[in-house]
């Protein structure tokens, strides 16, 4: 075989065989001709699309839309390979502003399957069809029908290929909700083996989003819509605690394309960093738009990927623009709460989800309302571990320490009295009732007591309030950590007498060796001997916290990814463990005071919908909740 290739000469391609070749790149399966026909009717002014399918689209995909039409004397070359009406220039390829303009996919279409076009414009009398080259007269609606049967019908080998029916028209069905959600200016209609699946009326995206992605999405979204010089983003991002487990609601659209771009999806998830537990996926529905001749569009055959002639530029505006979009989930920021049963979906309805930030200079709550309880090692404390939620230090994580309930009558939590707990606050809390607890000054209501040591009940005008003190206490320390380094003014406490601790000789080194980098986290760590180090300035932030483990987890760090990657890339996670050496633990007794002071906290903090872990530190069960639990009503 070898030889016989070897002794055949140089030839060109018949052209079947180049537009079969072609039709490899742009028709890949029954959704890519979906994709490439839906994008032509768009391009032709189309504001309604009909897409009907028969088996997942191997036997039949049709395309009915309203557009322009084509004229009669230009559908010869409509079919051809390389010729379209979108572009004619070096310079208009360089400017793209259209979703189709390669002038293929008629022409892939057709030499994989039957192809039949029919169509008309407003001066036409009547319609005209073309089928295997061949013009003749027709009915018709101004628009054009495009119908493909029998796909791959002469190249059986690659319908082999092929999935199963109910896989190939969910992929259908997908390239149609993207499209749909990019244009919600335009009706579509979605049917499969005559039976009609989807209807979406032509709408606003916000209606357009959840409709197509669901009463979930649409209760927990953020709007976002940024400018900045030729760049704009706009659209919904999902709240953090309404992530999900896979990435299937997340779609990113360039000039109304829909994309799948490395450098985009990186900047989102950066964005999410420090907000998503685990392995979560945020879900958005977001639209970038620029000036055509700063994208590269013609990077892939199906267009799916794009390049950016500044990408730097583009990957810093879009994570600060989504970064600023979630620094606003804080209860303050758009007046609502998250549900019980879906761990933080709320609505996003109070001045479309952005109120003004809360200045002032924000210190702990435990610096703000100084007490024993924070200032003492008690034996309440649970120090199995960072972040653990009850435990009675064996690990054991079922039980918890309930000898603290016995010292709560004393002058703390629903024990103190009602006068003392409304002077505080200035006679507002004395009662709470919902004329004298306005959604808009203080949305997590006050609080009414702790449970088990480790959340915090509140009431509020919709009802009531769960807090995990710790995770919230966690977030707010955390965000305090982050505004200080930010700022170059990392607040600093001496230690009165320094806490010394046997190390190393790494631990010694790395001290030695990174004065710098520790000063500017806030701390003073020197080495008195070869195997011994003083800690003797903390970040004021978290002097309540062990000195000792504190310097240990920074020198940690420090060692592991060398000092400047510690404040750059592990920034985050290093204030993350520092926040949660000093944020309150549980089975921690606090009084109403200290509660009240870290719901107020909590209302002024960027992010404090969830902890540096992303799990959310606040529920909301309304009185309708209760209704629903107790079967008031019914």
């Amino acid at each position: 075989m070898t030889t016989s290739l070897s002794l055949r000469p140089i030839q060109a391609l018949p052209d079947h065989l180049i537009s079969q070749i072609a039709a490899g790149e742009v028709v890949e399966r029954p959704s890519a001709v979906v994709k490439e026909l839906l994008e032509n009717a768009l391009d032709a002014g189309a504001s309604n699309i009909t897409v009907r399918l028969e088996e997942g689209g191997v036997k039949r995909i049709a395309i009915i839309d309203n557009g322009r039409g084509i004229p009669a004397d230009q559908l010869p070359l409509a079919v051809q390979r390389h010729a379209t009406s979108k572009i004619s220039s070096l310079e208009e390829l360089e400017n793209v502003a259209t979703l189709g303009f390669r002038g293929e996919a008629l022409a892939s279409i057709s030499s994989v399957a039957i192809l039949t076009l029919t169509t008309r414009t407003a001066e036409a009398p009547h319609a005209w069809q073309i089928e295997s080259g061949k013009i003749t007269p027709a009915s018709g609606a101004q628009g054009t029908t495009v119908d493909v049967q029998d796909l791959y019908y002469n190249t059986p080998a690659r319908r082999k290929f092929l999935k199963s029916e109910q896989t190939e028209f969910g992929h259908c069905a997908e390239v149609v909700r993207r499209i749909a959600l990019a244009r919600p200016d335009v009706a579509f209609s979605l049917s499969h083996n005559g039976k009609t699946v989807d209807h979406w009326n032509v709408s606003a995206i916000d209606k357009r989003s959840a409709t197509i992605l669901g009463d979930n999405f649409a209760s927990a979204r953020l709007p976002i819509d940024e400018s900045a010089g030729p760049l704009r983003l706009h659209g919904f991002i999902g709240l953090p605690t309404a992530s999900k487990g896979r990435a299937d609601a997340q779609y990113f659209y360039v000039n109304g394309r829909f994309v799948r771009d490395k450098l985009l999806t990186h900047a989102v998830r950066a964005a999410y960093q420090d907000v998503l537990h685990g392995d979560r996926y945020p879900s958005y529905v977001i639209a970038l738009d620029l000036d055509p001749a700063l994208v590269d569009v013609n990077v892939h055959p199906s267009k799916i990927e794009v390049r950016f002639r500044d990408s730097r530029a583009v990957h810093q505006f879009v994570f600060h623009a989504v970064n600023r979009a979630l620094a606003q989930t804080s209860a303050t920021a758009f007046g609502t709460v998250p549900g019980p049963a879906t761990a933080g979906l709320g609505e996003t309805q109070s001045n479309n989800g952005r109120l003004p930030w809360v200045g002032g200079e924000q210190t702990s709550f435990s610096a703000q309302f100084a007490s024993p309880a924070f200032a003492i090692n008690d034996s309440n404390l649970n120090q199995s571990g960072h972040g653990s939620y009850g435990g009675n230090g064996n690990g054991n994580g079922n039980g918890y320490d309930y000898s603290f309930m016995q010292q709560r009558a004393q002058g703390a939590g629903i024990a103190q009295s009602a006068e003392t707990y409304g002077a505080f606050f200035g006679g507002k809390a004395a009662h709470a009732s919902e004329s004298n607890l306005p959604n808009d000054d203080h949305p997590l209501g006050f609080a009414l007591a702790q449970l088990h040591g480790i959340y915090v009940l509140a009431q509020n005008s919709k009802g009531l309030v769960l807090v995990d003190m710790h995770a919230a206490h966690e977030r707010i320390l955390y965000e305090q950590l982050k505004n200080a380094l930010d700022e170059n003014a990392m607040p600093v406490q001496a230690l009165l007498i320094p806490m010394t601790f046997h190390a190393d000789g790494i631990e010694v080194a790395t001290a030695e060796e990174n004065q710098d980098i520790l000063k500017s986290l806030g701390f003073d760590i020197a080495a008195i001997s070869p195997t011994t180090l003083a800690v003797r300035a903390v970040p004021a932030l978290l002097k309540n916290a062990d000195a000792q483990s504190l310097a240990r987890d920074v020198l940690r760090e420090v060692r592991e990814f060398g000092g400047s990657r510690v404040l750059i890339d592990r920034r985050n996670e290093l204030l993350g463990t520092l926040a949660c050496h000093t944020a309150v633990r549980a089975n921690r007794s606090l009084t109403i005071v200290e509660m009240n002071a870290l719901l107020r906290q909590m209302e002024q903090t960027e992010r404090a919908d969830q902890c540096n872990h992303g799990r959310p530190t606040w529920v909301q069960l309304g009185l309708n909740d209760l209704d629903r639990m107790f079967m008031r009503g019914q």
